[in-house]
């Protein structure tokens, strides 16, 4: 008698730790989405905050009054930061990528004009606030010009957009799949044990107290399976951060709180639903309906 209890419960482990593994495997796959989401709408604010707008200022405006004109700028609630390049700076910079001083070909004259280079704040990276913005820059006395690069900008939100519309529709079909193999996997573990929820049907037990043990299961099988997708997920992401250092900009202790988040809840979500889901079904059947199955 003991030795079938054994085999009961070591046939029982064995049905366990393969739920949890299997189960840990498919939200592996679900964190990884989850990551390359949130990276990717990072990756998209990284590059608009570094589209650069230069204003190149007149000759004629001194450095007193290109102070207070930054002054201005800065206030600005699209402007994310401001670098001020004077006259002499862009010289020395122009001298450096020529290799040779161009005041030597213009009589001693500084060919340069005094530059202000501004990033623009994400939510304002975009064709029609930087055209707005650009307008009212130019309305400023002594703004000769104001450039930005529009094709560049085209290109990037036509690619981040395509991107995020693939990893959106990407996300949901692993979700409806992920939910569709846990629930298989959740359904095979309490099919094997059909007989005793039928048992205890009989001798009166309430479906509340026979679903209790099984969803005390569920909900251990999901945070341990939750918790070994983070593991995984946790040492990739260390791997690729040791190769490539600059990755930690984009994929912040942020997202990779809201990813483990997202694992965690929907380890538990999952694995609880099905499983209570399973349970009544298997609550509703008559003995008969159990052999058939």
């Amino acid at each position: 008698m003991s030795k079938k209890k054994y085999k009961r419960r070591e046939r029982r482990g064995l049905q366990v730790m393969t739920l949890c593994i299997s189960t840990a495997m498919v939200l592996v796959l679900l964190g990884l989405v989850v990551l390359s989401v949130l990276a990717a709408h990072n990756l998209s604010s990284f590059f608009r905050e570094h589209l650069v707008v230069t204003v190149t200022l007149d000759d004629e405006m001194n450095e007193t009054e290109a102070a207070q004109f930054c002054k201005r700028i800065e206030r600005m609630p699209a402007v994310n930061e401001l670098t001020y390049v004077s006259k002499e700076q862009a010289l020395k910079e122009g001298t450096e990528a020529l290799g040779t001083d161009p005041t030597e070909f213009t009589d001693g004259e500084n060919p340069f004009p005094s530059l202000v280079k501004l990033t623009m704040k994400a939510d304002y990276a975009n064709n029609d606030s930087l055209a707005a913005t650009a307008k009212l820059l130019k309305k400023y006395p002594k703004v000769s010009e104001v450039s930005y690069q529009q094709d560049l900008i085209d290109k990037v939100n036509r690619h981040l957009a395509k991107g995020s519309a693939v990893l959106l529709v990407l996300a949901l079909l692993l979700t409806f799949v992920s939910f569709a193999l846990i629930n298989n996997t959740v359904r095979l573990g309490i099919y094997a044990r059909r007989f005793n929820i039928h048992t205890m049907k009989l001798v009166g037990a309430s479906w509340s107290f026979i679903r209790k043990p099984f969803l005390r299961q569920a909900l251990t099988v999901g945070i341990v399976a939750a918790l070994i997708a983070c593991v995984v997920l946790g040492t990739v992401v260390y791997a690729w951060f040791t190769r490539q250092p600059e990755v930690s900009t984009i994929i912040t202790w942020t997202v990779l709180a809201i990813t483990a988040g997202v694992v965690v809840l929907f380890g538990i979500a999952i694995t609880t639903a099905c499983a209570y889901v399973s349970v009544n079904e298997f609550l509703r059947m008559k003995a008969g309906e159990l052999y058939k199955i």
